[in-house]
């Protein structure tokens, strides 16, 4: 059995015991058939062999992503072809490429999908750990730029939740908010279904400003995305979920944490704190310094391990800023100085 169907078939039982060993393997496997990655440890003079902590690794900075193919393909380069930064021939071709969001001057990160289904069963399974069944619940989305730009993660994300519940509303809503206040008020009909709404932020602003306080807007699970996409000023995450309990009831707004280049998402259940489940693990360093890595750091910018990015780079430094909890939640603070406004729930 190869080192990529073995590693898939134990992360659905990864622990946090066993986070560490799981992440070490795949770094070595990484190292060694991720060109991009290799390349850039060769640049840093990273011996892969050295490393044996998590805050040993080097993690590729984000704007790989936009710049590079980062994907991980033993048959097509490594020792069986020609050295890890070699050409060797193609193993596997993209059955899906992810773009993130941005505008027509900013170039979009892309993420290659070996097995598309990898990335919506994972992101299932953790969606079931904080929110029960998919079957439990009824998916309305308000995700317009998304849904516009095309490429989505989020979209795909959302769009298989739906279709795995079960539910025979349509889940994606444009800019038409009647039909979203008629879909939701028939929703919360659904005997034994809860309703939940996700929305990038400037959408979700938008549709409670003309909604406003209404019967069919209460009760409901609204989980926001992030994001202004230069269509509002950016928020503190404060002060956008207290515009948002207004017109959706006291009640906390749950949040997303995710990205393009992750396959792994983390949920705030309404208190603004981040819980990273079982394949997706937080470190901060010190924004100046990228290999100022700490196992906790109460403050700092994120490096993002994510063992589900098995055919990608697993190891990612981000531009975001956060605050650690001694739990190993976190609250995402927002964007490092001139860098893009990007990805789900970023606010700055």
């Amino acid at each position: 059995m190869s080192f990529r169907s073995n590693f898939l078939r134990r992360l659905p039982v990864v622990t946090p015991a066993t986070f560490e060993s799981a992440a070490l393997a795949l770094f070595q496997y990484q190292s060694a058939y991720c060109p991009p990655y290799a390349a850039y440890l060769a640049q840093l003079g990273r011996n892969p062999s050295a490393v044996t902590r998590l805050v040993d690794i080097p993690f590729l900075p984000i704007e790989f992503f936009k710049t590079h193919e980062v994907r991980t393909d033993p048959a097509g380069h490594g020792p069986a072809g020609h050295g890890p930064a070699g050409h060797g021939p193609i193993a596997w071709e993209a059955q899906e490429v992810f773009l993130s969001s941005g505008t027509t001057l900013q170039q979009r990160s892309r993420h290659l999908m070996r097995e598309p289904l990898l990335y919506r069963e994972n992101a299932a399974r953790i969606f079931e750990e904080s929110y029960g069944p998919l079957t439990g619940w009824v998916f309305l989305a308000l995700l317009p730029s998304y849904l516009e730009q095309g490429n989505s993660s989020l979209v795909a994300m959302v769009d298989y939740f739906a279709r795995q519940s079960g539910q025979a509303q349509p889940a994606f809503f444009l800019h038409n908010h009647a039909a979203l206040r008629a879909a939701l008020a028939g929703a919360k009909q659904v005997t034994g279904r809860r309703v939940m709404l996700l929305g990038v932020s400037y959408a979700l602003l938008d549709f409670a400003a003309e909604a406003g306080p209404a019967p069919e807007l209460q009760g409901l699970t609204v989980l926001e995305t992030g994001g202004m996409k230069g269509r509002r000023r950016e928020m503190i995450r404060e002060e956008l979920h207290q515009e948002l309990q207004q017109a959706f009831g006291p009640a906390g707004i749950h949040s997303e944490y995710g990205m393009t280049e992750l396959l792994s998402q983390a949920y705030s259940l309404g208190d603004g704190r981040f819980h990273c489940p079982a394949p997706l693990r937080v470190l901060l360093r010190e924004p100046s310094d990228p290999f100022s890595l700490a196992e906790f750091r109460p403050n700092g910018a994120i490096n993002m391990i994510d063992l589900a990015n098995v055919d990608s780079c697993a190891f990612i430094e981000t531009k975001d800023l956060a605050r650690m909890h001694s739990d190993g939640s976190f609250e995402v603070l927002g964007r490092m100085d001139n860098s893009d406004v990007r990805g789900c729930n970023q606010m700055v």
